[in-house]
């Protein structure tokens, strides 16, 4: 039979055997100038435990054993199925202590003690060593990243499970820079400091672009701050070209209880018009250029209105739709930022007269003549009694006659209304009729 088939026969008889008995058992080691560190294995790996040794040379490792039939083997990024047992004499027993007096790193040893099986992998800190002595801010920065180079490694640390596939430690590298954060609420930028964690560093490395000027400090590793001697290093200052604006668009409401309503669809903002609709930004540091967009194309590539204002007041008196949006950019124009389009519908425009009130009849029930209106941008209301005198005049769709002249209410009977109105579609009235006064006290 094929010796690689007899050895993957044995690992799995050996895994079974491993999963009847009690995980959790530990190496304790000796010679080492600094503490042993552990990681937590990834829960698929099969193994016990992680070592992190600061270097091994002089190192020994340990184990209590349960039993006295205790074996130790070796194995790599094969797998344990491919691990050699230990030369005789390289353990040392000493009562139910099994000492390994010259370890290796980077490896993971097997531990057969009795009907037990515990794997625990091993990591050669000196081997990985955290250097990284300078940090240089990359030309090719983009406007949403950041590139940093470094000068010295913090490469990539790995460990095998029992089945050969790799894992990797993460260094928790920290890099750390001032930025700006976004409150929408408020509509501000507050300063923050960021912190980026990354499992290494190798060459360069990407954070998203800090919206302020700043410094960018790399400090690790996680194992060396263990240690007590974390390095840390610097950028030169770092002039920020990345752009970010937080945005609001609100529409004045009225509160016209004449005034009707329209469908507006997918939009959010408009209906009748005169709409008048207020718009505030606020920019972070390198935003020079900054203009609101009013367009009644969705794509934006015919811009009707711009206004560099921050905050700015537009009133949409035309029927129709019309989209919002706020653009801010950079002294050089290269990074730039564009917030989400607005919807404004304006609808088409309705006046409907009615031809009798009752004033001073039911106070608050039908005691004001008020015309029904939707998007009417001019209006002009003249009413007379019938001898052709006028006895009240409205600029105003929402406003309403009460019923009085001089002061006074005026008798029950007939009256006259004359208007003259433009809608937002283009559509002029110019209409007149009767108004009953009737139920007069």
């Amino acid at each position: 039979m094929n010796i690689t088939i007899l050895r993957h026969i044995a690992f799995s008889i050996m895994i079974l055997l491993a999963s009847t008995t009690l995980w959790g058992a530990s190496l304790s080691f000796s010679g080492v100038g600094r503490q042993v560190l552990t990681e937590q294995p990834n829960s698929s790996s099969g193994l016990d435990a992680i070592y992190v040794l600061s270097e091994i040379t002089g190192a020994s490792a340990s184990y209590v054993a349960s039993s006295q039939n205790v074996k130790w083997l070796k194995w790599g990024a094969q797998g344990a199925a491919y691990a050699q047992e230990l030369p005789a004499g390289s353990v040392v027993k000493n009562g139910n202590r099994y000492t390994l007096s010259h370890i290796d790193g980077d490896c993971g040893y097997t531990i057969e003690d009795g009907g037990s099986i515990h794997y625990f992998w091993i990591v050669d800190y000196s081997r990985h060593r955290y250097n990284i002595t300078n940090v240089l801010v990359g030309d090719d920065s983009d406007c949403a990243m950041t590139t940093l180079t470094t000068q010295g490694n913090a490469d990539r640390i790995y460990y095998y499970s029992i089945n050969a596939r790799a894992y990797e430690i993460n260094r928790n590298i920290h890099i750390i820079y001032s930025t700006l954060h976004a409150d929408n609420e408020s509509l501000s930028f507050t300063p923050i400091e960021a912190d980026e964690t990354v499992a290494y560093i190798s060459g360069a490395t990407r954070v998203p672009a800090p919206l302020c000027d700043t410094y960018f400090k790399v400090s690790g590793d996680k194992f060396l701050t263990a240690w007590g001697t974390p390095m840390e290093c610097s950028s030169s200052y770092y002039n920020t070209t990345a752009v970010e604006a937080v945005v609001n668009v609100e529409q004045t409401n009225r509160d016209n209880d004449n005034e009707q309503s329209a469908e507006m669809g997918t939009a959010t903002l408009g209906g009748s018009a005169p709409c008048e609709i207020n718009m505030t930004a606020t920019v972070s540091d390198a935003a020079i250029f900054h203009e609101w967009q009013i367009t009644s194309d969705p794509s934006f590539n015919d811009v009707l209105l711009r206004a560099n204002e921050l905050e700015y007041t537009h009133t949409f008196s035309d029927m129709g739709t019309y989209y919002i949006r706020f653009v801010c950019a950079d002294a050089s124009g290269k990074c730039e930022w564009t917030s989400a389009p607005y919807t404004v519908f304006i609808g088409e425009s309705r006046l409907l007269c009615p031809n009798a009130f009752s004033p001073n009849a039911s106070p608050g029930v039908n005691d004001e003549w008020k015309v029904s209106y939707r998007s009417l941008i001019s209006f002009e209301c003249h009413i007379f009694n019938k001898w052709g005198v006028k006895v009240a005049e409205l600029t105003d769709p929402s406003q309403g006659w009460d019923g009085k002249y001089g002061g006074k209410f005026v008798p029950a009977g007939v009256y006259y209304y004359v208007i003259k109105a433009v809608g937002a579609d283009g559509v002029k009235y110019d209409l007149s009729g009767d108004i009953n006064i009737v139920n007069y006290k």
